[in-house]
């Protein structure tokens, strides 16, 4: 990837701008430098319009400031998509854009299509009624840990807008069609003219449709969309974890005017365990340890997704040591390998002890001289270290 400078400097901002901030540095570099306003050095100006269009596009984004701001460039690479994040496209806002230009001439005022050309203005009536895709749909769905690591088949009820079929999704109740507006002559847009300027402005009949729906269908009442609950099978696949995302073509909202719909994204969030916790592909769990076994070592057993696992322990095995079993963790997602389980042990001490026992421990523990506490007496010495520096006077 070649190098780029910091998106941060490219809008003339500190690091911890606001939204606001942001927007407004890349709409007044945006007028400044885009090309049709710099004639005489137009290429230059393309270059540096791409550049501040990129950073704004990264920048306005909380996710993708997020990947930016921890990881740089590279961070976007690896991190949107199995591509990562396509530096090559085309990142101009034509949104924000028109924004620039409505403020300084109105909305209406066709400024913006001498600046920018006929395909970034206003959309032709053509333009309005032709087919297009469903916007896609995101949908939260809380799992188990037991179905992310095992796969599952999940069904989930949403509603979502869908083509009519009354109306195959034109709007217009069977049997009839729609009318070209006579207002606009089809054309979708009026033209009025006040001295020397001409005012370009959506049709006011046809709200710049250029046709007209003068019978709408009763099942959509003219929208081409109907809202349904839509019950839909979700194959969670082994391996996936929170944040995991599940991507269900043609699933989304209903396309307008015939057509195709977008797609479903299903985010997973897994529910705590109670026996394992998650990290990456690794797992991670407690396993109780009698005392007698930590102290004069033994085998134990450990619970995997598998079955149970054995494990031996030295020893003076202390609460807190951490043995791995390698490849006994979560599934890899698709082609990634397996984790670890690691295995975190826990001294139990028995409780209720009888008047025997205490005495018998009692007794044990007068039998124990003070070097086979070796963790206890450096502690004491380092502790006794620190007190006596505190107690020097200071210099």
């Amino acid at each position: 990837m070649a190098t780029k400078r910091d998106y941060y400097e490219v809008l003339n901002v500190s690091r911890n701008a606001s939204e606001d901030e942001i927007k407004k540095a890349y709409r007044k570099l945006a007028l400044q430098y885009h090309p049709d306003r710099n004639p005489s050095n137009k290429k230059a100006a393309e270059e540096k319009f791409k550049e501040l269009s990129e950073a704004y596009e990264v920048l306005s984004d909380p996710q993708k400031r997020q990947a930016y701001d921890q990881f740089g460039h590279a961070g976007l690479k690896s991190t949107f998509g199995p591509g990562g994040f396509n530096f090559d496209r085309d990142f101009t806002h034509t949104a924000d854009l028109r924004d620039i230009f409505g403020d300084l001439f109105g909305e209406s005022s066709n400024i913006f299509d001498q600046f920018f050309g006929r395909q970034a203005g206003r959309r032709s009536a053509a333009d309005r009624n032709r087919a297009t895709r469903g916007a896609d749909l995101r949908f939260d769905l809380e799992i188990d840990f037991e179905a992310s690591v095992f796969g599952q088949e999940h069904e989930i009820n949403l509603p979502i807008s869908e083509s009519c079929s009354a109306c195959n999704g034109s709007g217009a109740e069977p049997g009839h069609r729609k009318e070209t507006c006579k207002h606009c002559n089809g054309q979708g847009v009026v033209v009025t003219t006040s001295g020397f300027f001409h005012v370009q402005q959506d049709c006011p009949s046809c709200g710049g449709r250029g046709e007209i729906i003068t019978h709408p269908c009763r099942g959509c009442r003219g929208t081409g969309l109907v809202r349904n609950r839509k019950r839909l099978s979700i194959k969670i696949p082994p391996g996936v974890e929170t944040g995991s995302r599940l991507r269900l073509s043609g699933k989304g909202e209903g396309g307008a005017r015939g057509g195709p719909p977008g797609d479903l994204y299903v985010v997973l969030h897994v529910r705590p365990h109670r026996i394992f916790q998650r990290q990456g592909n690794d797992l991670f769990c407690e396993v109780p340890v009698p005392l007698n076994v930590a102290l004069l070592g033994g085998e134990i057993r450990a619970p995997t997704l598998d079955g149970w696992a054995s494990l031996k322990l030295p020893p003076g095995t202390e609460s807190g040591k951490l043995f791995r079993l390698r490849g006994q963790g979560a599934p890899g997602l698709g082609d990634e390998i397996p984790g670890d389980l690691h295995v975190r042990v826990v001294v139990e001490i028995p409780k209720a002890l009888s008047g025997a026992q205490k005495r018998k421990l009692q007794e044990f523990i007068d039998s124990c001289a003070a070097d086979q506490y070796p963790e206890r007496r450096e502690f004491e010495r380092q502790a006794e270290a620190f007190l006596a520096r505190r107690k020097q006077p200071a210099k």
